[in-house]
């Protein structure tokens, strides 16, 4: 009852939208479903789930289309191609019934390779090829072998050698794994691997993939006591040369792990997966494997004379139908993540990587969006002990509602870095040079390796550029070595400013470090005496952004020194001289029984003198010594009787009589008659 009341309201709604499509999104964004109330509670709406370029003049979408899954060919706006439909298609098989559902897509060759659920209860899971010439092709329907409840992440294709008939298309996801007993065990991150060229068996497979292959990918951190803690939950992956999976755990937790892709290859050319013993468990299958080996794609260079998988023999696609699971798991780069955030109060959603060329090497950037609305920007570096030390260049809060961010996408050519949530898009600069200040320490202390100082301010980094003062060190960030002439000094000291508190409140000093890599010392400097560390205890805190004193005490007036400490380079970011206003002051300038200044009459000149510094004293004094003085230059010149002037002499006398022979110009603005 509850499903046919749910289609009944569906179709109204698709009905009355049919002939909006809504706004075009940007190529390749998958945008997920919006909070708001109303059709967006039950799924009824279009909600665009497949945005795939078909060709130079179109673009391939679909839409959930209220439970009824619902393809259309878009113009991009230039005169289309030959041959383009213009018409909608069902979305079956392209697009998942529920917009809650991940659906992933790649476009090859104008053929759709999809990995989403079929139908529309949700219980069938497939990898699917439509929008082809060729028969559509899937994976092998309810065989919890091949998928168990997967929530599809990304799709990528990916060659395997110089033969692009063996290049494989590769789909990451999560599967939910259930024992013998149909009990749910763990959920584990996979890869799957079939080729595009794969029209199914000829007897058996028929119109399902004869190349489908899987195995576990692990991204753990391997403890002291030897335990490991997993990183199960896969939320994001792209591939470069190397494959990026982000990963989360059960904890508040998580890891970006990179996989090398000859790894990847070496587990899926290894033994495949079996079940044997009476609790069937799995081990290395040790029979023989079959010709060609299960996987491989036709027509390439392993199989030259075979040019279609209806070619395969039999046995290939029956070990393919039973053995889809390779028994090695994939580990990352020297098996160990290359972020880990644990304990935090943010988990990393999306992530998106630049190469970026420095001058003294190649570096990779990662951008690192949260479920909290913010972007990371991080730097990994290696270090001496073989490990990897990561930098946060700067993190940059993206959406005000703390939306999480559901997707990176870099441009190289624009260098904008697209994010997008559940409630838009937004842009940012790959490079924000100008964010570092103006000292070439500061710009060399950022290590952004799209960053340099070029003799005047810290600017973009172009690696063909020749300029003897462009200064740039990612690797160590020294300004020691690097800014020498540089103003090196100019910004080391900061300009004083004075602070009021109250006796027994609270009161905030301010200070914020250039870099969220400095190391950050609060000292005090009382009158005749010298600068002490400031004693930290439950009244007097040392936060992220500034210094915390509890109930304020005549004791704690003085000059305070924020000092920070990055790659053996100090500076004085914050000068403050802290005041300490008693309570009998703070009640005479608040009582409105007086007027504004009344308490000043029945004060004498050198009693208010005496609140302020030796500076302040001298700087009222100047004040009210130039006060008087321009009061008697006044007085003066209003005595003195102004004196007529004298005769025009020289060219003043001959320019006079033109002068009185021009008439002004007289402009007349007649009333309009009544």
């Amino acid at each position: 009852m509850f499903w046919a009341e749910g289609l009944v309201s569906c179709s109204r709604i698709r009905s009355s939208k049919s002939a909006s499509r809504g706004t075009v999104p940007p190529a390749s964004w998958d945008f997920p479903l919006p909070s708001e109330s109303g059709a967006a509670d039950h799924g009824c709406g279009n909600f665009i789930r497949v945005v795939q370029p078909y060709n130079r003049t179109h673009l391939f979408m679909c839409g959930s289309g209220a439970y009824s899954p619902v393809c259309v060919y878009i113009n991009r706006g230039r005169r289309p191609e030959v041959g383009t439909p213009e018409l909608t298609e069902s979305g079956k098989g392209r697009c998942s019934f529920n917009p809650r559902v991940n659906t992933v897509s790649v476009m090859l060759n104008q053929e759709l390779f999809s990995g989403m659920y079929i139908d529309f209860m949700g219980t069938d899971a497939a990898i699917f090829r439509s929008l082809t010439r060729r028969n559509a092709v899937r994976t092998d329907q309810h065989n919890s072998k091949w998928l168990s409840e997967p929530i599809f992440i990304d799709a990528h294709l990916i060659p395997d050698g110089s033969d692009p008939n063996d290049s494989k298309l590769y789909f990451f996801f999560r599967e939910r794994l259930t024992d013998n007993s149909g009990n749910t065990k763990n959920i584990h991150t996979m890869v799957a691997r079939v080729c595009p060229n794969d029209i199914g068996g000829q007897r058996s497979l028929v119109n399902k993939w004869t190349t489908f292959l899987k195995a576990r990918m692990v991204c753990s951190v391997l403890e002291e006591d030897g335990t490991e803690t997993h990183f199960d939950e896969l939320g994001d992956a792209l591939t470069l040369i190397s494959a990026f999976g982000l990963f989360s755990s059960v904890f508040k937790g998580s890891a970006v792990c990179v996989y090398n892709m000859a790894d990847i290859l070496t587990v899926f050319n290894g033994p495949f997966a079996h079940r044997d013993g009476p609790n069937f468990q799995w081990v290395a299958f040790q029979g023989r494997i079959p010709y060609p080996r299960p996987g491989t794609c036709p027509g390439g260079a392993f199989t030259p004379d075979i040019q279609t998988t209806k070619e395969f023999p039999d046995e290939v696609v029956t070990f393919v139908r039973n053995h889809p699971v390779m028994f090695n798991p994939i580990y990352p780069v020297g098996r160990r993540p290359l972020v880990v955030r644990t304990n935090a109060d943010y988990r990393y959603t999306s992530v998106a990587v630049d190469q970026v060329t420095a001058a003294d090497g190649n570096y990779q950037v990662l951008f690192l969006g949260t479920d909290k609305g913010t972007v990371q920007k991080v730097i990994v570096l290696p270090s001496n002990d073989s490990l990897h030390e990561d930098l946060i260049l700067e993190e940059l809060e993206v959406f005000k509602n703390q939306a999480p961010v559901t997707s990176l996408r870099i441009s190289s050519k624009k260098q904008q870095l697209y994010i997008s949530s559940e409630f838009g898009l937004s842009q940012v600069s790959l490079h924000r040079c100008q964010a570092y200040g103006s000292a070439c320490a500061d710009c060399c202390l950022a290590r952004d390796p799209y960053c340099a100082w070029d003799g005047l301010s810290c600017s973009r980094f172009y690696p063909t550029g020749k300029r003897r003062s462009r200064r740039q060190d990612i690797m160590h960030g020294n300004p020691l070595t690097q800014c020498r002439g540089f103003n090196l000094k100019a910004y080391r000291n900061a300009a004083e400013m004075t602070q009021y508190g109250v006796k027994n409140n609270t009161t905030f000093l301010e200070c914020f470090p250039k870099s969220p890599q400095a190391s950050v010392r609060w000292l005090i400097q009382r009158d005749n005496d010298r600068r002490k560390e400031v004693k930290l205890t439950d009244r007097v805190l040392s936060t992220e952004h500034g210094l915390l004193i509890r109930s304020a005490q005549l004791s704690d007036q003085g000059l305070y020194y924020c000092l920070t400490t990055e790659n053996n380079f100090k500076r004085t970011v914050a000068k403050i001289r802290l005041r300490v206003l008693s309570e009998a002051m703070v009640s005479m300038l608040t009582d409105k029984r007086q007027s504004q200044w009344a308490w000043a009459g029945s004060l004498r000149p050198k009693d208010l003198l005496v609140a302020f510094s030796p500076a302040e004293s001298l700087a009222v004094q100047q004040f009210c010594k130039e006060r008087k003085e321009l009061k008697n230059l006044q007085q003066r010149q209003q005595q003195q009787p102004a004196q007529p002037p004298g005769p025009l002499r020289g060219d003043l006398a001959k320019l006079k009589p033109l002068l009185d022979r021009r008439k002004s110009r007289n402009r007349r603005n007649h009333v309009p008659e009544v």
